[in-house]
This record gives structure tokens, C-alpha cells and sequence, in this order.
């Protein structure tokens, strides 16, 4: 056993060191070299020694095991039937191994590693000097309050329905009914490619803000729209300066294919200055184990927000997928609490959200968030104006301390979709995989 392969971690953070935690399950009978190999695998070493790696190349460079908890913490007797046992563990990597950048960041933390059976990347925490690499969002939460003047409430978010097939004219239409029922921002679906043939990209653009100007003009407020403009790398910048061109005055990406770079890439060129909405599709498959991958709060909460996501679409636990509720809440924690001047990223909460979910979700999260509904408002049975309406007015009811049925009393749009339910307390309606 070295020395030199362990540390403090209060060392390694006055060192600036990167401190990655990982889950880790092993029937290793030597859990402290199992895990010193895997920093040295990921630093400096190989399978066997080699004449180049001497001691002043290790002390710089080599990662250092700073913390390993065994979960449960014996101290005595091992139980025998315990054959694989779980442990937290704790890496040092030396900041100087790889400059403010995800690739680099990633290939060191999770390479090669991220073969082993029962091992997922837990959190990865940063020195100040090495976040500030990045810029992060431009607007942020309080940004984008500016930009629309909405000081307090939550946000409404919608996505045109269908998915795919409409055109520039029909997309004009869902859009324009969407707004004037008070939708804050409203996006193309993450199917939509940036630019298809049945729907091009600036014909798009042009047609759906039109629409969406006429509709500010009625109802004397500002609404968003996020063309998806994600495609092929190299054409990215070009689907970005051509959207803005046309009109756009926010984009989205599919920021989990497209990865990390391209989107910094865009939201940190200077000729872009609108806000960036980062979807949440494909991430599923890097956190979806239990055992493998990267924890969806690092993943959708604190590297999104780095790499400059304004808003980044959360999968909500009352939706129509499986989430843990604890997860969909630590991945907003990650996109709002302080980190060293990274302006807080707006959270999205997606994937099935209903007027039902509105005060169970603003309880739980508060009001720095946005409601992303789909066939919630387009599947309203009075149409899609009457359904962003009644986004609004669960989010009215919720904000004045109010039930969603005493409210519909006096307002038509919420009362129809209270009546679908067939009862005034629609507690037991929030949640779509009752």
C-alpha cells in the first residue's frame, strides 16, 4: 500500500483537485487496492509498471482515493453470505490533468471505468478555479423573468402537437391558439429535426413568430419560441444564425446526442444571445441503471447548467415515466442553488405534466420553475387556448392558496378539465401512472 495513492480530502480541495464519488458494488477482498487501481487507471497507470511513471510524475498527476464508506460500516465480522459488498467511494484528480472541458473531464472520471460492472458516477465536485471555465447560462431564472416580465409565478411551457408532420402554417396556428391562452414559452418537439423538408427551418420560424406576435399584441404579454435546431454538428451554428435571423428568440437543443461541446459550442458564441433550452431526451440511457452510468442530478442539473443551458427539460415524477422523486428533485437543486456565480438554470418539469400536477409540484419545488405540458393544453376539450389558460389558472389557484376545484367555479377553462375528472378533489388524478 502507497502512500502517495491516498490524501485528505481536505487536501485535494486546497490543492484545486476535481473529487468525483462513485457507487461502487465488488466482491473484492481488497477493497483498497481495488479502488487505487481504478484511480491509477485513470490518471497515470496501466496493468503493470512502466520506467516513465516515477514519483514525481504520481505526486502531480496520479489520482488519490480520498474517502471509501462501506455501506453497512462494519468494523468487526463481515457477515459471510455478504459476498459483493457497496461502498461509496472518493477520487482526487489533479485539476492539471485536463483544462475546463467535458470530454477531457469525462474520459478521466468515467472512461475506461465505466466498463466495470457496479460502478456509476455518482457527483462530481469542482474547485471555483475550474468552473470558471465555464460561462453557463447567459439569462437564467431571473433573466428570463426580465425578458417576460413575470416577477413570481411559475412558468408555462408548451410543445406544438403533433410531434412531427405539420407544417410552417399549422405550427403557426397551434402556436398563436397556445399563446393566447398565456403559454410562456412554447417549443418544437425533440423529434422535430432542425431542418426538414416538410417543415424548413426559417419558413418555421417565421410563420410560428408571426403568429406568436399577434398573439402578444392580444393579450399584452411575451412568449418565447425554441425552434429545436439540433442536427449534425457542423451545421449547428448555421441552424442557430438562421433561426435568429428568421426571428427566433430562444432555441433548444437536444443537448444529450448532440453533447456537451457542440452545446456550450452555441450558447457560448457571442453572436447568440438568446435564451437556450436543453431537452432531456437520450440522457436516460447514460443515468437510466442503477449500477452504471452518471446520476441524472450531475447530468441534467450540474454539467447542463456549466455548458450554458437556460432551461433544461426535467422529467416530472407525476408524469407518464417512472422517476424516482428524490432524483427529479436533486437535478433542481443542481440547476438552482449557488455555484460560484453560475447563473441558476430553470428547471422544466416534462413528460406528462397535468393542471392536476400543478399544486403537488409547485409544494415540492416552488415557483422557479416552468410546467411543460403537451397534450395538456392540446388535448384540452375546449382547444388549446382553453388549455394553456387553465395551466395559468391551476398555477393562479395554487399561488393564492386555493383548491383547483373551488377555483373552477368561476373559471370555465379549469372547470372542464375538473369535470373530465369527475370529481372536485382531484388530488388522486396528479399522478398519470395511478
Amino acid at each position: 500500500m502507497n502512500d502517495l495513492s491516498f490524501g485528505f480530502p481536505e487536501v485535494s480541495m486546497a490543492k484545486d483537485d476535481i473529487i468525483a464519488t462513485y457507487y461502487i458494488e465488488t466482491d473484492s477482498s481488497d477493497i483498497l487496492k481495488y479502488v487505487v487501481a481504478i484511480a491509477e487507471e485513470q490518471t497515470t497507470s496501466t496493468w503493470t509498471a512502466v520506467p516513465g511513471e516515477h514519483e514525481k510524475i504520481r505526486r502531480k498527476h496520479t489520482g488519490k482515493v480520498v474517502a471509501v464508506y462501506a455501506l453497512p460500516d462494519y468494523e468487526f465480522i463481515v457477515p459471510k453470505e455478504e459476498v459483493n459488498r457497496k461502498y461509496v467511494v472518493q477520487i482526487a484528480f489533479p485539476s492539471i490533468n485536463f483544462d475546463p472541458q467535458i470530454p477531457m473531464l469525462l474520459s478521466s472520471v468515467i472512461g475506461n471505468i465505466a466498463q466495470i460492472p457496479y460502478l456509476k458516477l455518482m457527483d462530481i465536485a469542482f474547485p471555483e478555479s475550474w468552473i470558471k471555465g465555464f460561462k453557463g447560462p447567459k439569462f437564467g431564472i431571473e433573466g428570463i423573468r426580465d425578458l417576460l416580465g413575470v416577477k413570481e409565478r411559475p412558468f408555462v411551457n408548451n410543445m406544438i402537437k403533433p410531434d412531427i408532420g405539420w407544417t410552417p402554417e399549422e405550427g403557426a396556428n397551434m402556436a398563436y391558439e397556445v399563446a393566447l391562452g398565456g403559454g410562456d414559452f412554447i417549443k418544437d418537439d425533440e423529434l422535430l429535426p432542425g431542418n426538414p423538408a416538410y417543415c424548413p427551418l426559417e419558413d418555421r420560424v417565421k410563420a410560428i413568430m408571426a403568429a406568436i406576435k399577434s398573439a402578444d399584441e392580444e393579450t399584452g404579454e411575451k412568449t418565447l419560441y425554441t425552434p429545436n435546431i439540433t442536427d449534425d454538428i457542423s451545421k449547428l451554428k448555421d441552424n442557430a444564425y438562421r433561426a435568429i435571423d428568421a426571428g427566433a428568440n430562444a432555441l433548444m437543443m437536444n443537448f444529450y446526442t448532440i453533447g456537451f461541446s457542440a452545446a456550450k459550442m452555441i450558447a457560448e458564441d457571442p453572436n447568440i444571445n438568446v435564451p437556450i433550452m436543453a431537452h432531456i431526451d437520450f440522457s436516460g440511457t447514460t443515468f437510466g441503471s442503477p449500477y452504471q452510468g452518471i446520476s441524472s442530478p450531475l447530468l441534467v442539473g450540474k454539467l447542463a447548467r456549466m455548458c450554458g443551458a437556460d432551461m433544461q427539460i426535467i422529467t416530472s415524477p407525476y408524469g407518464k415515466f417512472p422517476v424516482v422523486k428524490s432524483k427529479c428533485q436533486q437535478q433542481v437543486l443542481m440547476a438552482r442553488q449557488e455555484l460560484f456565480g453560475i447563473k441558476p438554470m430553470l428547471p422544466l418539469l416534462s413528460g406528462g405534466m397535468t393542471q392536476g400536477a400543478v399544486p403537488q409540484t409547485m409544494k415540492e419545488l416552488g415557483t422557479d420553475i416552468c410546467l411543460a405540458a403537451g397534450g395538456a393544453i392540446h388535448g384540452h376539450p375546449m382547444g388549446a387556448t382553453a388549455g394553456a389558460k387553465s395551466m395559468r389558472q391551476a398555477i393562479e389557484a395554487t399561488m393564492q392558496g386555493v383548491s383547483l376545484g373551488e377555483y373552477a367555479k368561476e373559471h370555465k377553462e379549469l372547470a372542464a378539465i375538473v369535470d373530465s375528472w369527475g370529481k372536485e378533489d382531484v388530488s388522486e388524478y396528479f399522478d398519470l401512472k395511478k
